[in-house]
């Protein structure tokens, strides 16, 4: 595994590269709250299958830079992060992968770079064009009065002060299936906190101690500001991405979501406008799974990305 520190749009990023060199370059884009290693069942996968693969630290996470600017973390700039690594690395033709925020970085990149993203697949979060007004506008009207998460992580500091405070329990409260419904769907006061009254948690069967060292080494002495500004920035997305509205994400796409992810359920209505957006889409709903699916079920997730890439983006 090589590990490059890249200069690039006043941060560096910090990529790590594995598999030979004339192999065709797969981008794996992890999400919130993750790092690079989550993606370490398909790594090894895709490069025995003869792919270069190319997995960042996102903006924000472990060793890439964490800027202290809210606006640092719009879509378009983070977006740009791996169109300038791309062209650094010049890729003129390559497949992006993503998951969770990783999946709306890799959707709007198909947009953006129609000839250059020959091939997509996302996981978890889907996708159904621009929203006619700002998604947290549509938040703060549906959840008045009660508790949502992505309200809670608005003001700059909250949530920081209780996340930050316990990084490992922090982690584990996301990584438990069994916590999910009371983390993002369960009704609780508005004034509550993330992790109010959740119950201890135990590593999941799906990651090791050595795993979870990993996780915790994306947050450990930084904690989760830049994670969260991600969240911070809805209506400059949506006001950055006008001359976007409308476009339909025309490269063959792999979507893959699991039946107990919460995102099943707040996003039920995405999910069934996809198609119309999607129009070469593969839909795949795992019925025993949650949100971590290239975790949880790694093997039928290499399956499909491999049967997938071999039909559209060969090695």
């Amino acid at each position: 595994m090589e590990q490059h520190l890249l200069p690039l749009n006043g941060i560096h990023l910090n990529i790590h590269v594995a598999g030979p060199e004339t192999g065709r370059p797969v981008w794996l884009l992890h999400g919130f709250p993750e790092c690079w290693h989550s993606w370490r069942e398909q790594i090894p996968v895709l490069v025995a299958a003869g792919y270069r693969v190319f997995v960042p630290e996102m903006r924000g996470y472990g060793a890439s830079s964490a800027p202290a600017a809210v606006e640092d973390y719009r879509l378009l700039a983070l977006c740009g992060d791996i169109q300038t690594a791309l062209d650094a690395f010049g890729h003129e033709r390559t497949c992006v992968v993503g998951h969770d925020w990783g999946a709306v970085v890799a959707w709007h990149l198909a947009l953006l770079e129609p000839v250059r993203i020959q091939a997509l697949a996302t996981l978890s979060v889907p996708f159904a064009g621009r929203p006619r007004r700002p998604a947290i506008e549509i938040l703060r009207k549906v959840h008045a009065g009660h508790f949502n998460y992505i309200l809670y992580f608005q003001e700059p500091g909250v949530a920081e002060r209780e996340l930050d405070a316990d990084i490992d329990r922090t982690l584990l409260a996301f990584m438990q299936g069994g916590n999910a419904d009371a983390l993002f769907l369960a009704p609780r006061p508005a004034d509550s906190r993330l992790l109010d009254g959740l119950p201890a948690a135990t590593l999941p069967d799906w990651c090791s101690p050595e795993d979870f060292a990993q996780y915790r080494k994306a947050f450990a002495g930084r904690g989760f500001r830049g994670a969260l500004n991600w969240y911070r920035n809805f209506e400059r997305n949506w006001q950055d991405t006008e001359a976007l509205a409308g476009r339909k994400v025309e490269q063959p796409t792999l979507f893959i979501i699991g039946a107990r992810d919460p995102v099943a359920t707040l996003e039920a209505f995405t999910l069934e406008r996809m198609p119309l957006q999607v129009p070469d889409l593969r839909l795949h709903r795992l019925e025993d799974a949650g949100h971590w699916l290239q975790s949880e079920k790694a093997e039928t997730v290499n399956a499909l990305l491999l049967d997938f890439l071999g039909q559209t983006y060969p090695a």
